[in-house]
């Protein structure tokens, strides 16, 4: 019986779905957008040869740790905070 029901009920949702309100994206471009140009196309080659600065070294994960560590202190010194007003 539910298969039967399934199959019964599933071309109703892409009805519901067109029956949805989208809001008027044109309404929210300024006019000084709709007269900028295009940016530029760049080669992705040149910016990744000047991305130098490696994001991950051998220090990261002590790091993160501490920095977590840190952040956890704050909040429970934050929620004392709160609870004692």
């Amino acid at each position: 019986m539910r298969p039967v029901l399934f199959l019964l009920l599933t071309p109703l949702f892409p009805l519901c779905a067109g029956c949805a309100q989208l809001p008027d994206l044109d309404d929210h471009v300024t006019p000084a957008a709709r007269q900028a140009p295009y940016p530029a196309l760049v080669p992705l080659e040149p910016l990744l040869a000047g991305a130098t600065e490696t994001a991950i070294s051998e220090n990261t994960d002590p790091q993160l740790r501490a920095r977590a560590a840190a952040l956890r202190a704050r909040a429970q010194r934050m929620r004392q905070a709160a609870g004692q007003e």
